[in-house]
């Protein structure tokens, strides 16, 4: 996700729906006068996204903490199916990597417009054909894992989808290149050999480049991103 294409601005309100470990609500906290709303269905990925912004809360900003000036944030239990929002409720709309584990990914989207201003920003991420494509083939685990991916979303027949619940699309990238080899090894190893030192390995590697963003891994992972970019993302106005 590429917030500069966000267009954030103080005063604005954000959701991130799905939110996992808070990795995007974090991303407002570095941009004055954002309200922040971290949402999900599981207890534990609440919890860590309120210690996450806790623990960014009360690091320095020159150390790469919280901005002067940052809005309030939330985070909170909740189904994509019935935001408990009113509508109209937010500028800007985030839903990473969950689409693809939804049984009715239309009326989640439904959902999402409903809750986004007109003219607001819905950002969508999913795992793009190809990559996804081999996950599933290396691995019967992967797509039978209890929460796990129940579809494969064709970047064209998802940009169609998303017009037709009245988006505007105005870009769209690849992302997460160095992602891609994780979880094919991930795969080919077997899911359930979460100590095998290989997947282990790799695992500390993108947690690092997460961290630190060197420069070779960003040149790497750019050449990398148009041939094996795990998710593909699409940025649309409520039309």
């Amino acid at each position: 996700m590429r917030f500069e294409k966000l267009g954030l601005r103080p005063g604005m309100r954000v959701l991130d729906v799905g939110c996992g470990g808070g990795r995007h609500v974090r991303q407002t906290r570095l941009i004055p006068g954002i309200v922040a709303v971290g949402l999900d269905l599981g207890c534990k990925e609440v919890r860590d996204t309120d210690k996450m912004l806790r623990e960014l809360d009360a690091i320095p900003v020159q150390y790469g903490g919280t901005v002067p000036g940052a809005g309030p944030w939330a985070s909170m239990r909740g189904s994509v199916y019935q935001l408990p929002f009113k509508d109209e409720s937010f500028d800007c709309v985030i839903i990473s990597e969950v689409l693809e584990h939804l049984s009715e990914d239309e009326r989640a989207l439904n959902e999402l417009w409903r809750v986004l201003k007109r003219g607001g920003t819905l950002a969508v991420s999913v795992p793009r054909e190809g990559p996804e494509a081999v996950c599933w083939a290396l691995s019967h685990d992967y797509r039978n894992w209890p929460g796990g991916h129940i579809r494969i979303y064709q970047r064209s027949a998802l940009r169609e989808k998303l017009v037709q619940h009245g988006f505007d699309i105005y870009a769209s990238h690849f992302a997460h290149a160095l992602h891609s080899p994780y979880w094919w090894l991930k795969c080919a190893v077997g899911l359930k050999r979460e100590n095998d030192w290989s997947v282990k390995l790799y695992h500390r590697l993108l947690v690092w480049d997460m961290m630190r963003r060197p420069r070779l891994t960003r040149v790497l992972e750019a050449a990398l991103q148009p041939f094996i970019g795990k998710s593909v993302v699409f940025y649309g106005i409520k039309a």
